[in-house]
């Protein structure tokens, strides 16, 4: 019996950049996690795939603007 293989439906997408890691700064406004804007977030699903490629072309720029933690006490005695 010859066994037909049946493709797997597959989207033409660019995945999310999601990591499951959500949690916005509060001053910088975007995810520590994936780094969206919460309208980029939002409207991802909405999104043209230019749309998509422009906003993971940016994603990485904006990693920089999360301060690093220092960690613990020590860290918030040093910034006295």
């Amino acid at each position: 019996m010859n066994k037909q293989t049946v493709p797997v439906w597959v989207r033409d997408e660019i995945d999310s950049p999601c990591v499951q890691l959500c949690v916005i700064h509060p001053k910088v406004g975007i995810c520590a996690g994936c780094y969206r804007t919460l309208d980029e977030i939002a409207e991802w699903s909405l999104m043209t795939p230019e749309a998509r490629r422009s906003v993971m072309a940016v994603l990485p720029d904006r990693a920089g603007l999360l301060k690093k933690r220092r960690g613990g006490r020590a860290a918030r005695l040093n910034d006295l």
